[in-house]
């Protein structure tokens, strides 16, 4: 049975820092490239940052470039983001997922991630 479980949420004031963590287990973490979603209220799931598993290359959303950074240790199974300079507009359900190694996957794109986890929330305060 496939788990990811994210942590590191939280309430934050504008400027503020966090870092978030996604373990996955009942997968070989190092076949799946790792992405991460958010949801604000009323708002659609959208992608925020996605690594990928064989040369780990990373991609950002526009509106979280410069501020946001993904990164995975595949020897803890572990997906991380690191969250700098939140704003208001950050605040969310951050989601991670993985996806497959597949020509197919496309890393802003939903349907390519098999594997979600339950989603942690994010705050931020002005």
């Amino acid at each position: 049975q496939v788990q990811l479980v994210e942590s590191g949420g939280g309430l934050v004031q504008a400027g503020d820092s966090l870092r978030l963590s996604c373990t996955a287990s009942g997968l070989t973490f190092s076949n799946y490239h790792m992405g991460w979603f958010r949801q604000a209220p009323g708002e659609e799931r959208k992608f925020v940052a996605a690594i990928r598993s064989t040369d780990k290359r990373l991609y950002y959303a526009d509106s979280v470039k410069g501020r946001f950074t993904i990164s995975r240790d595949n020897t803890q199974n572990t997906v991380y983001l690191q969250m700098n300079s939140l704003k208001p507009k950050d605040t969310a359900v951050y989601y991670c997922a993985a996806g497959p190694r597949s020509p197919l996957w496309e890393s802003t794109d939903e349907t390519k991630y098999d594997h979600w986890g339950q989603g942690t929330q994010v705050t931020v305060s002005s």
